[in-house]
């Protein structure tokens, strides 16, 4: 979609939920593909290019966090904001699930906040308008970082003509 504020993949095993995302993320302008595991998620990541990745944690074939890890090792995608909408969360324990503490962030310590794997956490049920507005924020943070690796390569580029034969 031409001029879309972003691009959207939506990683969720329950079709519901996918289509949910998806109309809510449509309905701001996103561009929005979908995978219904991981394994598809990694199928389809290259191809697509998106801004940010909303994902489950319990899918079958390959989980959410073992999806994590799958984009987080490949240099193509390891920059890719991640926003874990899962049931599995519960949101008055900032980092835990019912059976202790998980490691959102990659950094192999339990009960570490997000940062180095996922980027952020929505508990379900999620206000759709909280969804939208954290990809917003991540789409826009994504291209002020672009910006801010251009702009310096922008203005090394008169030098480098001096200095061709």
């Amino acid at each position: 979609m031409p001029g879309a504020p972003g691009r959207v993949l939506v990683v969720d095993d329950s079709q519901v939920i996918r289509q949910l995302i998806r109309v809510n993320l449509e309905l701001d302008g996103f561009e929005v593909m979908t995978a219904c595991d991981g394994a598809e998620c990694l199928e389809r990541v290259h191809r697509f290019r998106p801004d940010v990745i909303t994902l489950d944690l319990a899918m079958p074939r390959l989980d959410g966090l073992g999806t994590v890890d799958q984009l987080r090792l490949d240099r193509r995608t390891r920059h890719i904001p991640l926003l874990l909408v899962s049931a599995s969360v519960d949101p008055r324990r900032p980092w835990g699930a019912d059976d202790g503490p998980l490691d959102w962030s990659g950094s192999g310590e339990a009960g570490a906040p997000p940062g180095g794997g996922i980027d952020a956490v929505l508990s379900k049920p999620f206000e759709p308008a909280e969804l939208v507005g954290l990809v917003k924020r991540f789409c826009a943070e994504g291209r002020r970082r672009v910006v801010q690796l251009v702009k310096p390569l922008a203005e090394c580029a008169p030098a480098s003509r001096t200095l061709a034969p």
